[in-house]
């Protein structure tokens, strides 16, 4: 009972987007699991115990710490070989975790074959939903994927028969449409989807989301040449991204800010978000050196069977890092 009550505190605080307290749940989760096992075999801590380590990747990958992430994939997978069953449960949130994985290192052709290789293999319609919303999300920064895109934008469409009850997976798919939208330069339909996410992610402090939602309204109105109002949408972002924290939207957001001091000539608060983004881009990058050069960086390739068992050394990084800066 112990180890369910501190599950469920992690699925909450990832939820609402309390990074930190998720990840100090989950350390005393897994102690406690490490003492059960002495004294129990029950495959059910074997499960808790993938299911801790799924919720944990993904902070990891939000916070910035994508070797350390891809270390606890390679874990699961681990968990996985000792168990046929618990690898039938598990494959595809597996997959879908390198999927997550290849996104955070740009590595979008992989992304997508993971996102694929996931989407075979559940029946579960929330974890669907889940896939096809960030595979939206890698066609839509691969720029050159419209027929695919439309085409998953209408499977999960927040407006109308949307597949699944969960709250948060349809604010998500708001602001995937925004996302899009904001590409196609359709501003006006953008901040209508954003501003619904807003609403939504507010309602049930999906911190996160509110995070991503306000520095995307506030790089629109930074394009239309709204500073003001760009302003006001920037410096909440980055505040509730450093509660987080999500250094994705960190960078996003001291980019934007060093922008729009620059166009307003506040050139001391320019200085400062410009050193700001300076110090969150040697952190990203020098994590996602560190990730690629693992030999584990190898399972970005695993689309079929069991997980490998043994991973050759990588020379170092192999994808483009530009996006990342």
């Amino acid at each position: 009972m112990c180890v369910l009550v501190y599950l469920v505190t992690v699925m909450h605080s990832m939820q609402a987007g309390y990074l930190e307290k998720a990840q100090k749940y989950t350390d005393k989760a897994l102690m406690q699991l490490e003492k059960l096992k002495m004294l129990d075999s029950s495959p059910i801590l074997s499960s808790f115990q993938v299911i801790l380590l799924e919720h944990i990747i993904m902070c990891r990958l939000v916070t910035g710490h994508k070797a350390t992430a891809l270390q606890e994939i390679s874990q699961v997978c681990q968990l996985c070989q000792q168990s046929p069953r618990l690898f039938s449960n598990h494959a595809a949130q597996l997959h879908t975790l390198l999927g997550l994985y290849c996104i955070s290192v740009n590595c979008m052709d992989n992304a997508e074959a993971q996102f694929t290789t996931a989407l075979r293999l559940t029946t579960h319609q929330e974890l669907w939903t889940f896939i096809v919303t960030n595979l939206a999300s890698v066609y839509i920064r691969e720029g050159n994927r419209h027929q695919e895109l439309y085409s998953l934008l209408e499977r999960i469409n927040p407006d109308h028969n949307f597949p699944v009850s969960s709250h948060c997976l349809r604010a998500a798919a708001f602001y995937i449409r925004g996302l899009f939208s904001f590409f196609q330069g359709r501003y006006n339909e953008a901040k209508r989807f954003l501003r619904e996410t807003l609403k939504m992610s507010n309602a049930e402090d999906l911190n996160r989301l509110t995070a991503c939602s306000l520095v995307l309204l506030g790089h629109i109105f930074y394009v239309l040449g709204n500073h003001r109002e760009s302003n006001n949408m920037v410096v909440p972002a980055m505040q509730l991204a450093s509660k987080i924290p999500d250094m994705s939207v960190q960078l996003w957001s001291s980019a934007l800010l060093r922008d729009l001091n620059k166009a307003c000539g506040n050139t001391i608060d320019a200085h400062e978000a410009a050193q700001m983004h300076q110090n969150f881009s040697q952190q990203l990058l020098q994590d996602h050196i560190e990730a690629c050069s693992l030999p584990e960086h190898n399972l970005t390739t695993w689309t079929d069977g069991s997980p490998p068992v043994q991973f050759q050394a990588q020379n170092g990084p192999t994808t483009s890092l530009a996006s990342l800066l």
